[in-house]
């Protein structure tokens, strides 16, 4: 399993984060501006590949790019390794262990994703199909995106998350962003039924904010965020962990700022050949979190369902 430590978090706090696909050499990354995927790991995914070989400096140089994606690294070396507490040829020697040849080359890299991540559905404009083979392409980004996503989840990952979730002595609030959000309510509607103290926040941000009154260390915030992310979940997300909250983020594979602030991060494969991103993976992975901890939860959560089926 990979893990990835923020340098801002204890020693003995780890993000999980899901590898989507792996090639040798980053050359660019996200997608191509017509909706439509590369095959290129992105940054973040090559450092969860790759952390566990890393010395100790160059770890410090991964987590704080990961804690601060991607901006420390469009900064100087010297404010680079400033910011991670490491010498300047430690943060060279981290680039080149990415498999850039040069710092340029890996700020342009990171270039290509912040723009990546700030595109608009607009500037995604696809050439239409043929009326014969519409649904081809898409079926076929979708289904690509399936298997990159869960190439790398491994069971012992999915289950330390089922773990956290099906904990009852804490409360869980799942919410989602703009078009995120009814992934958010029918995870909540699904684990209301398998155990108490679920809560699906909705309404506005000021009504998100109230609730943080209720939430301490033994509850999970669970968030989906993808491109472009959502300032009032960013600002939601900071004030949760500064409260001690565990945070399981859903994310894309340029990783929403959330990122820094998560316990746990699921990053999906999210680019298809529309001008819109697609969750349908995210959907998937969170589909098996509510088979997961269903059966963690047995038999009391099969004696719960029984007694709501009673009810009704």
């Amino acid at each position: 399993m990979l893990r990835i430590l923020f340098h801002c978090a204890p020693m003995n706090d780890f993000i999980h984060f899901v590898r989507l696909c792996q090639t040798p050499f980053p050359k660019s990354v996200g997608d191509t501006g017509l909706g439509t995927q590369t095959t290129t790991t992105s940054i973040a995914e090559l450092i969860a590949d790759r952390i566990d070989s890393m010395p100790a400096g160059e770890r410090r140089a991964a987590q704080t790019l990961v804690a601060n994606y991607p901006v420390i690294g469009l900064k100087t070396v010297a404010d680079f390794s400033q910011q991670a507490g490491v010498s300047s040829p430690t943060i060279l020697r981290f680039v080149a262990r990415l498999g850039f040849q040069n710092y340029p080359e890996f700020q342009s890299a990171l270039q290509d994703e912040l723009a990546a991540q700030l595109q608009s559905p607009a500037s995604r404009t696809t050439t239409v199909p043929s009326r014969s083979d519409a649904a081809s392409p898409m079926i076929e980004a979708t289904l690509d995106n399936l298997r990159e996503t869960f190439r790398h989840l491994s069971d012992k990952q999915l289950n330390e998350i089922a773990e956290k979730m099906a904990d009852h002595r804490g409360h869980m609030f799942l919410i989602g962003g703009r078009f995120t959000d009814p992934l958010a309510r029918y995870m909540a509607a699904h684990l209301a039924i398998i155990r108490p103290n679920v809560f699906h926040l909705v309404g506005q941000e000021s009504m998100w904010r109230d609730r943080l009154i209720d939430m301490g260390k033994r509850d999970v915030l669970v968030i989906f965020d993808i491109r472009r992310y959502q300032d009032s979940l960013i600002r939601f997300a900071e004030k949760a962990h500064q409260r001690g909250v565990q945070i399981v983020l859903f994310t894309d594979q340029w990783l929403s700022p959330i990122a820094r602030f998560a316990r746990h991060v699921i990053a999906g494969r999210t680019a298809v050949p529309s001008p819109w991103d697609s969750s349908a993976a995210l959907f998937v992975v969170a589909e098996t979190l509510i088979g997961a901890v269903t059966r963690q939860m047995e038999p009391d959560s099969a004696r719960r369902i029984r007694e709501m089926e009673g009810l009704r």
